[in-house]
């Protein structure tokens, strides 16, 4: 291809305190229109803003996983501008000193890992929304007013449209391991902007960019930089010229348009919040926050490989969401075998949370009941495919393993005795097969296998019928 595609993302993330950045107003989703605010999220006169200890933790929190400088002290600002859903006329924000710059997020591609820096993370607070789909009229709720953000902002590292998607996942799962986050860009939680722009490949000057906004799914970002990228190479090629402005994604016709001229950093007129002190970020706050990072995916994969002997693609598989490898490990401590526990987490599990639409805390099966499932199995007491009912019956029924297994009748028949007596009533209703497979067709050795564990509803031990059958087949 003849040009370059150049992307810089800025994201905005949405903490999941309990109290909004600045108020003690609820954060909570669903709650009726306009009902969690108060004087001092509207900016009322008289009302003063308290910033939240936690935001500060979470945005320390991010900078340490990300590789930035914590900056010791970092200033609020205003943002000025005009909007419906802005009773305010200002946002409080950050601007000459935000809490974490230059940073660094690894992404993996079909070319290897690539390297995203950032420029800054820093504090920001949310405004309203306007609803345009009731009647002829435009509604306000300001709710959201206040609800705490952190904005991630890149440099023009990006690539691809595949690299941007691969970014704002990667990022998803940090601030989901970190807890800081639900990262649902469905629901808003998760806001992406890119800034697109094409030049010509060895061109060192970046072309002139537009910025898209609305984009909802990693899919719709992916799109919208894809179709972005071609029509401003369309323009080039026609011997136009790109206009600076923000454009809206409309996932519906597959295409973006013009909403409104780029703005500049003058054109807000930041200014120092004289309402609120700078943010001090000490060594004990900064040593705190350290010692409460998680475990990251690589380093956790990593270690399951290392410490529990499974394979480095299923490693990867449950190290995906935190949620699941906790619950892997959960159910190795139960049961004591990691191969195991990580085939049913993989299988059994992860196959019920996609066919009942479920995340792995809605699901009914603790991993301490999934690791008794699996001691039942090592020692015996019930085959694989018995296991399988079992799991089905544990997703109802709150017993553990091995009281389901009694209460059901399904408990393992290991005697010789009793597999012997169902053997014979196998060859005595299936000649034939007994007669050709004396006559040299082996390979009906299955077909007897799967009769005996048919007549005895697959409880008897497999390896005790294998045994039977093969000494009085032979003989």
């Amino acid at each position: 291809m003849k040009y370059e595609l150049v992307v810089g993302l800025e994201v905005h993330c949405q903490l999941n305190t309990s109290s909004k950045a600045f108020c003690g107003c609820s954060t909570r989703f669903g709650n009726p229109a306009n009902s969690n605010v108060c004087p001092v999220c509207l900016a009322l006169p008289g009302a003063l803003p308290v910033l939240n200890r936690r935001v500060v933790e979470d945005a320390v929190k991010l900078g340490l996983a990300t590789g930035c400088t914590i900056a010791p002290s970092s200033i609020l600002a205003r943002k000025n501008y005009f909007y419906p859903d802005l009773p305010k006329g200002y946002q409080i924000s950050q601007f000459e000193e935000p809490i974490c710059t230059e940073g660094l997020l690894h992404i993996d591609t079909v070319d290897g890992r690539r390297d995203i820096r950032l420029i800054r993370i820093h504090i920001e607070e949310d405004a309203g929304k306007s609803i345009h789909d009731i009647g002829q009229d435009t509604y306000i709720d300001v709710n959201r007013c206040g609800v705490p953000l952190l904005e991630i902002v890149s440099y023009p590292d990006i690539r691809t449209a595949k690299e941007a998607s691969a970014y704002l996942q990667k990022l998803r799962q940090i601030v989901k391991y970190l807890g800081i986050s639900d990262g649902n860009m469905e629901e808003g939680s998760l806001r992406c902007d890119a800034n697109v722009s094409v030049r010509l490949f060895g061109d060192e000057a970046y072309g002139i960019r537009t910025e898209i906004k609305n984009m909802n799914s990693f899919k719709n970002v992916e799109k919208a930089i894809e179709y972005e990228m071609q029509r401003h190479i369309d323009i080039v090629e026609a011997g136009g010229a790109i206009v600076q402005e923000t454009r809206l994604w409309d996932a519906d016709k597959g295409e973006t348009r013009s909403m409104r001229g780029k703005e500049f950093a003058h054109d807000y007129r930041y200014f120092p919040d004289p309402d609120l002190v700078p943010v001090l970020v000490d060594q004990e706050m900064l040593e705190r926050m350290r010692l409460e990072l998680p475990e990251f995916p690589e380093a956790r994969a990593e270690r399951f490989v290392s410490e529990y002997g499974i394979p480095a693609y299923d490693a990867g598989v449950l190290t995906v969401e935190r949620e699941v490898a906790d619950y892997f490990e959960g159910a190795v401590v139960a049961c004591g075998d990691g191969k195991t526990a990580s085939n049913w987490v993989m299988g059994e599990v992860m196959r019920t949370l996609k066919e009942k639409y479920l995340d792995i805390a809605e699901f009914a099966i603790s991993p301490e009941r999934l690791g008794g499932l699996i001691k039942l199995i090592a020692k015996g007491a019930i085959s694989n495919t018995i296991a399988k009912q079992v799991f089905e019956l544990m997703q109802t029924d709150a017993s553990m393993a091995e009281e389901i297994v009694e209460k059901e009748g399904l408990a393992q028949v290991s005697d010789a005795g009793a597999i012997e007596a169902t053997v014979d009533e196998i060859f005595a209703a299936n000649p034939k097969q007994l007669a050709d497979y004396r006559e040299g067709k082996t390979k009906l050795f299955g077909f007897f296998v799967g009769q005996c564990m048919a007549r005895m509803k697959g409880k008897a031990n497999p390896q005790v019928v294998n045994e039977v059958l093969k000494s009085r087949l032979d003989n």
